[in-house]
């Protein structure tokens, strides 16, 4: 036997294997981190806005709402529910220099209308965000006004108009998010929520 020789014992060679496959796991994790980190949200629109099922879009002002529709909307107000849908579709852009397709696997998020905080919800759609390109991501959104805002009907509408775009006194929404990325180890989901989306909406007609 050489003495020069090193000796590989197999357990050796497992723990460099699991240390080398430890390491290799925990740069990785930490570039999907950082490639969701560096990802940037925006408002791309809102669509199928409805209130207490008035097709919202179709009008620019509260005067623009038909006598019917009118009626409807009284008699939402005075049953004190007031149902308002709608989507908002985000737009996620992995930025064209990160080397890391960005995998999001989930998302909790909070909304917010005027700075109230209104109803939430969790995504928990997978999408893989490739370097340079936008990304869209759909949020439904199902809320009775009333829970959360206690304003008149002319009010509400003119919000509803302002989030959809089609004119109304300038509002805010503002959406916090808490994401969950895709690792070479699991899932993992940020420990603190990030506004990913803030943004004033609306103009006067």
């Amino acid at each position: 036997m050489n003495p020069l020789r090193p000796t590989r014992h197999p357990a050796v060679l497992i723990l460099l294997l699991v240390a080398s496959a430890t390491l290799f796991s925990s740069c990785s994790t930490l570039q999907q981190i950082a490639a969701l980190k560096d990802v940037k949200f925006n408002l791309r629109s809102v669509q199928d806005m409805r209130l207490a099922g008035i097709n919202v879009q179709e009008v620019r002002s509260f005067n623009d709402i038909g006598a019917l529709d009118i009626v409807r909307l009284t008699a939402a107000v005075t049953r004190r529910e007031l149902p308002m849908t709608f989507q908002v579709n985000v737009g996620a852009e992995n930025p064209a220099d990160n080397p890391v397709i960005a995998t999001l696997v989930g998302l909790d998020w909070t909304l917010f209308l005027d700075e109230q905080e209104t109803i939430g919800g969790a995504l928990n759609e997978r999408y893989s965000l490739q370097p340079g390109v936008e990304t869209g991501i759909p949020l439904s959104i199902n809320l009775d006004v009333f829970q959360f805002l206690d304003r008149s009907a002319q009010d509400v509408v003119e919000l509803a108009l302002a989030v959809a775009g089609q004119g109304g006194s300038p509002k805010r929404i503002k959406i916090m998010a808490t994401p969950t990325v895709s690792t070479p180890i699991g899932p993992i989901r940020y420990p603190n929520p990030v506004t990913i989306i803030s943004r004033d909406v609306g103009s006067a007609p």
